[in-house]
């Protein structure tokens, strides 16, 4: 007696689609109340610094000696300090240096150091070993002893800052680009691409970059906050921010000077940078959960 089945014209089930990065990113970011707490306060602070003037209630650079080490009041919130300018000012103009400091130099620092990693990883040989050289001896020294640096030749200014946070950045780029062009190489399709005459420059940006691009913006959130930190370090150490131009780094380092006058420099300033390095590495985490392919499911 045969049996008959007819599982072969039942239909299959089919799989429900993968969600995109950018829904797992949302959804991921607004699920838990820690990042959307970080996400609220990255969200203002990034409004403070595009709206300073229209906020700050005071011009920044304006001194006065009758309103020398004022204590918290309706007209001064966080005070004055010992050259009688208004803390909470010179704290909102303080965050457009220290914000844009933090979010161009690890783009820029990205931007080099992929290509680097990019072209030493693809073409290798005497490229390779010459790129790989000077990236492991930048990694030799920590990124705050290597900007020092770098600060102690160039000295402050706007675009020396960003370049000595640039080059301290970049040789980490490079190596997570290159050690991701070399397994991304071996892929079939860049082998096809290869063997059907496909240009090189077609090739690593059509194929190459595209594929590597989610460990390096992995990467690039994650450092913002170090870029945040490090020109906070600098300008603090007077070799970034230059005053009196205001810089949370530099707001700092005054009120240490004046720590038993007016301790409220330093209470602000401490509490924004550690307000938005927090909340970016909160940030940083959720998207290195969803792009990264060995934590991602």
């Amino acid at each position: 007696m045969a049996v008959t089945t007819e599982h072969s014209q039942l239909p299959s089930p089919s799989l429900a689609p993968e969600p995109k990065a950018l829904s797992r990113l949302a959804y991921s970011l607004f699920s838990r109340t820690s990042t959307i707490f970080a996400f609220a306060v990255v969200v203002i602070f990034v409004a403070v610094a595009v709206f300073a003037p229209l906020i700050a209630p005071y011009d920044p650079l304006a001194q006065s000696i009758l309103r020398i080490n004022k204590l918290p009041s309706t007209a001064n919130w966080l005070g004055t300090d010992q050259f009688g300018r208004d803390v909470l000012s010179r704290m909102i103009y303080g965050s457009r240096n220290s914000l844009i400091f933090g979010l161009i130099s690890p783009v820029l620092a990205a931007i080099c150091g992929t290509v680097l990693g990019v072209v030493a990883g693809y073409f290798g040989g005497i490229v390779d070993r010459v790129i790989s050289r000077v990236i492991d001896l930048l990694l030799a020294f920590p990124e705050l002893l290597l900007a020092i640096m770098i600060a102690a030749v160039l000295g402050g200014g706007f675009w020396n800052v960003i370049a000595v946070i640039t080059v301290a950045f970049v040789p980490g780029f490079a190596r997570v680009a290159r050690a991701s062009t070399l397994a991304v190489k071996q892929e079939p399709y860049i082998e096809a691409a290869v063997a059907i005459g496909v240009s090189t420059p077609v090739i690593i940006f059509r194929h190459v970059i595209p594929n590597i691009a989610a460990p390096i913006v992995v990467l690039m959130t994650l450092w913002v906050a170090s870029a945040i930190r490090l020109e906070a370090s600098l300008s603090f150490l007077g070799i970034g921010t230059q005053p009196p131009n205001p810089s949370w780094g530099n707001i700092i380092r005054d009120g240490l000077n004046n720590l038993f006058g007016s301790p409220w420099p330093i209470i602000g300033a401490g509490f924004a940078i550690t307000c938005v390095v927090l909340s970016f590495n909160l940030l940083g985490d959720v998207v290195r959960d969803v792009l990264d392919p060995e934590i991602s499911e």
